[in-house]
C-alpha cells in the first residue's frame, strides 16, 4: 500500500495544454472523426453506427465475425477488440467506436498540475490485479489517448515491461524445462514451431514468417482456453489446421498440459487455488467457466510479481508513476533515465524470479520517451494523427 500511495501521489505526466484545447473541441471533433474514419467503412448514418451496414461491410471484406446465439453480430467491446488484433484493418473503427463510445476527455483524472491521479484499485481483481478506473485512468479509453503522456521539461518517461510474462510463468510454474527452453530463446513462438516439427532449426520470424504467425496464435491462446474455432479465425486457417496445431501444442508441452488441466479439475470441484504468495480463488456454487482457472494462476502470479516489484522499486527509491498491467511507468531527470531505467529492470527481474523460483527470470523490455517527445501506443498512432490533423483544422 505504500507503493501504491507513493505511485498516485506521484501521478502521470499529461499534455494538459493539449488536452484542454481538444475537451474544448470535442464535439466537432468527433462529428469530423466519423466522416473521416468511416470512409473506409460506411457504417455510420447521422453519427450512428448500422449493424446492417455493417454487416454489409464484412460480406465485401470476406470477414467472418462472431455472432450471438440469436444470429445478430456480437458487437460488444470485447469482441471488437479481439477482432481488430486478428484483423488489423478493423482496428480504425475499433479505436473509433471505443472514443465515441467510451471516452469523455473531461472524466480523466487530471490535476491543476498537469498529472493524472486515480485511484489504483489494488487486489479489485479476482486475480489480484489493479483495476483503475477506465475513464479516470489514462490508461483506460482508447489507445490513442495515451498520447497525452508527455514528460515535463527535462524529464524523460520510461515503459518497462516484463516480455511474454505469462509464458514465464506457465512455463516455470508447471515445470515445463521444453516451454521454458522456448520463452528463454526470445522468441517463444519460432520456438515452438521448431520444437513441433513445424519449421526447421534454425528458422526466424523472417525465414519462417507464416508458420510463426500461426504458431503465435496457438501460443497465446491456450493461456485462454481458445479453441479450434478462435485460433482458426486468429490465424486464418482453417479449423482443421488449428486442431492439429492445438494438439501440437499439447504433445510438445505435456508437463504444462498436465498441470493446466489440474489447476482446471481442481478449480471445478471447488477447490482452492493459491498463488505463491497466498492470493486465492475458490468456486461458490453458481456457474463457474473452466477457462477462469486454465488463465487465473498466469494473470495471478503475474499480479503478484507486479506487487514484489512495485514494492522493491519504491523502497530504492525510483519514481514510479503507475502499474500498467505487465509494465511500469517511471520518471527520471533526463541524465538520470537510463541509469534509472537500469534500476527498475533490475527490481523487476528480481521480483520475478521470486515468483517464477529455480533462478528463472522474466526478461524486461524498455521503451524511453524524452522531453519534448510524447508517450505514443503503436496501436493508437493512426487515430491520434487523425485527431491531431482534425484539430488542426478546427482551430484554423
Amino acid at each position: 500500500m505504500k507503493a501504491v500511495a507513493g505511485m498516485q501521489h506521484r501521478g502521470i505526466p499529461i499534455d494538459l495544454t493539449l488536452l484542454n484545447k481538444l475537451d474544448q473541441h470535442w464535439d466537432q471533433i468527433k462529428v469530423d472523426l466519423i466522416a473521416s474514419v468511416d470512409k473506409a467503412f460506411g457504417v455510420y448514418v447521422d453519427g450512428s453506427f448500422k449493424e446492417a451496414l455493417f454487416e454489409t461491410y464484412l460480406a465485401q471484406a470476406k470477414l467472418v465475425w462472431p455472432r450471438l446465439e440469436s444470429g445478430r453480430l456480437a458487437l460488444d467491446k470485447d469482441t471488437f477488440s479481439e477482432m481488430s488484433k486478428r484483423h488489423p484493418v478493423v482496428q480504425p473503427l475499433h479505436e473509433l467506436r471505443k472514443t465515441l463510445g467510451e471516452l469523455k476527455l473531461n472524466k480523466l483524472a487530471v490535476g491543476p498540475d498537469g498529472r493524472n491521479r486515480t485511484m489504483l484499485s489494488p487486489f479489485a481483481a479476482k486475480t489480484g490485479r489493479n483495476q483503475p478506473s477506465t475513464t479516470k485512468f489514462v490508461f483506460g479509453p482508447a489507445k490513442w489517448v495515451r498520447g497525452l503522456i508527455k514528460p515535463s521539461e527535462g524529464m524523460a518517461l520510461a515503459y518497462c515491461d516484463w516480455s511474454s510474462q505469462e509464458i514465464a510463468i506457465a512455463a516455470a510454474l508447471s515445470g515445463d524445462e521444453i516451454m521454458w527452453e522456448a520463452y528463454a530463446s526470445g522468441d517463444p513462438y519460432i520456438a515452438f514451431a521448431i520444437q513441433a516439427g513445424l519449421a526447421p532449426k534454425g528458422a526466424t520470424k523472417v525465414t519462417h514468417k507464416e508458420i510463426r504467425n500461426k504458431c503465435k496464435s496457438v501460443v497465446l491462446g491456450t493461456n485462454y482456453g481458445m479453441t479450434a474455432h478462435g485460433v482458426a479465425q486468429a490465424a486464418s486457417i482453417h479449423k482443421l489446421e488449428a486442431d492439429a496445431l492445438l494438439q501440437k501444442h499439447r504433445e510438445t508441452y505435456q508437463h504444462f498440459w498436465r498441470w493446466a488441466d489440474n489447476n482446471m479439475d481442481a478449480g471445478l470441484l471447488g477447490l482452492k487455488l493459491e498463488t505463491c504468495f497466498g492470493w486465492s480463488i475458490q468456486a461458490r456454487g453458481g456457474s463457474v467457466k473452466a477457462n477462469t482457472f486454465l488463465n487465473w494462476p498466469m494473470q495471478a502470479h503475474g499480479a503478484e510479481m507486479m506487487r514484489i516489484a512495485c514494492i522493491i522499486a519504491i523502497e530504492r527509491g525510483l519514481k514510479l508513476c503507475a502499474p500498467i498491467h505487465d509494465a511500469l511507468l517511471i520518471e527520471a531527470p533526463l541524465d538520470d533515465i537510463d541509469g534509472e531505467v537500469a534500476r527498475l529492470k533490475s527490481c523487476m527481474a528480481e521480483a520475478s524470479e521470486a515468483v517464477l523460483g529455480d533462478g528463472k527470470i522474466c526478461r524486461v523490455d524498455a521503451e524511453i520517451v524524452c522531453y519534448p517527445d510524447r508517450y505514443m501506443d503503436e496501436n493508437g498512432h493512426a487515430m491520434w494523427s487523425r485527431i491531431m490533423h482534425i484539430l488542426n483544422e478546427v482551430q484554423s
